[in-house]
């Protein structure tokens, strides 16, 4: 689970760096239960028996393998590549989320922890967490900022259903970065009985590594599958990034292929200004932001910016460590979608395929139908449809009715 690539060393050192990303950088607190979930994580991973009740609970109650679906329609209107969706929005709770909480759940229950937390944006974290929660009756409470609770009202509803707390934030931007700050505190507080699930590929040591590793099912699976039905490796990969846990577990399988291009998709949302996207690529600087050192948006002044994408999940100021010592060594590019862009997307997938993405997955579908535009029909792309878009339809309708509004 945890393969060392061999071209691209992609496991930190031994301070949770990726090159010069990553680490450690919290309150002195929280550095001996990072220190014990590091050695507890190892050690999971040696025991057969963990691995085995992770694979099992994959299959049976997560609903794995997931489907690579080829998109024929999509493809035969584009006149280009062949476009496969890796389709976790048929993992159980709707996401690819469920991947890493079931895995950390059964981590937590080794360490023998009683509570969990967690935070989330698009929702889609806090449902598989609350979901896991459940099956092994464990206390949940889960941190949302205002703004996200609002445009993924059912989300809320999911969560409070399953059992969980679910605790609004109204500090700052009132989204995912600030209902980040509230877990972690409440962490430090709840140290002894509490463990954290951190959502994405983000965070300080080990987070970015571990989480990585749960995703990393998705590129194994989807190597098979596309081996399976073309014989070959696909020409390119492609995933949308917020923090950065979908697209690193599409990728991870693949590093080590130099024919294999890809490319991360960020937000970018309504513009190029500071303030109105959240393209860590486009304009971040490194800096550190909640544990890890990496790309953060931030003003001149070093002060956290201010982020917008219609997503919810992809509305936050920093990118995965990992992502970011990728983009160093040019193994994967970066590049950004705007909202329009990735609605227009969703609509396609919708009308084409019969399949609704989130507005995060969307966004990797609008570059992957740029893509095969300019690909020849006997070259072949995988985008992962990281999960479905049944918590978006509500934003999609306040955002046709704000255009409608525009256009009047």
């Amino acid at each position: 689970m945890s393969d060392v690539v061999e071209n691209f060393q992609s496991q930190p050192d031994t301070g949770g760096h990726f090159g010069p990303y990553g680490g450690m950088f919290v309150p002195e607190v929280l550095v001996h239960p990072l220190q014990e979930l590091q050695e507890a994580y190892a050690e999971a991973l040696k025991d057969p028996s963990f691995l085995a009740e992770l694979e099992e609970l994959l299959r049976e109650f997560v609903g794995r393998p997931t489907p690579l679906y080829f998109a024929k329609r999509m493809t035969e209107q584009l006149g280009g590549a062949k476009i496969y969706f890796k389709r976790e929005d048929l993992c159980h709770t709707g996401a690819h989320k469920i991947n890493n909480s079931l895995g950390q759940v059964l981590l937590a229950k080794r360490m023998g922890k009683t509570r969990i937390i967690a935070e989330t944006g698009a929702g889609q974290h806090g449902v598989a967490t609350a979901t896991v929660c459940a099956m092994f009756g464990l206390e949940c409470v889960v941190y949302m900022g205002e703004v996200d609770m609002e445009r993924q009202a059912l989300n809320v509803y999911r969560m409070r259903r399953l059992g969980a707390e679910v605790v609004g934030v109204t500090a700052g931007q009132k989204t995912l970065k600030d209902a980040i700050s509230e877990a972690m505190r409440d962490w430090v507080t709840n140290i002894r009985d509490t463990h954290y699930i951190i959502g994405s590929a983000l965070g300080a040591h080990p987070y970015p590594m571990m989480v990585r590793d749960f995703q990393s099912v998705i590129g194994r699976e989807a190597r098979e599958q596309i081996l399976e039905k073309e014989g070959r490796l696909p020409d390119h990969l492609v995933a949308c990034v917020g923090g950065g846990s979908n697209a690193i577990g599409l990728f991870y399988a693949f590093l080590n292929d130099e024919g294999v291009l890809m490319t991360g998709v960020e937000a970018g949302g309504l513009g190029s200004g500071l303030g109105e996207h959240a393209a860590r690529f486009n304009g971040g600087k490194l800096g550190i932001l909640q544990g890890t050192k990496t790309y953060v948006l931030q003003d001149d002044e070093g002060q956290i910016s201010l982020t917008h994408s219609v997503s919810a999940g992809l509305d936050y100021a920093a990118i995965g460590p990992e992502h970011a010592w990728l983009k160093d060594l040019g193994r994967v590019e970066y590049t950004a979608i705007e909202d329009q862009e990735a609605v227009d997307a969703l609509g396609a997938a919708s009308r084409l395929e019969g399949i609704l993405p989130a507005l995060e997955s969307s966004h990797g579908i609008a570059w992957a139908m740029r893509l095969a535009k300019e690909m020849t029909p006997d070259q072949i792309i995988v985008v992962n449809c990281s999960g479905r878009g049944d918590k978006d339809v509500q934003e999609l309708a306040a955002w046709e009715a704000r255009q409608a509004e525009a256009q009047a």
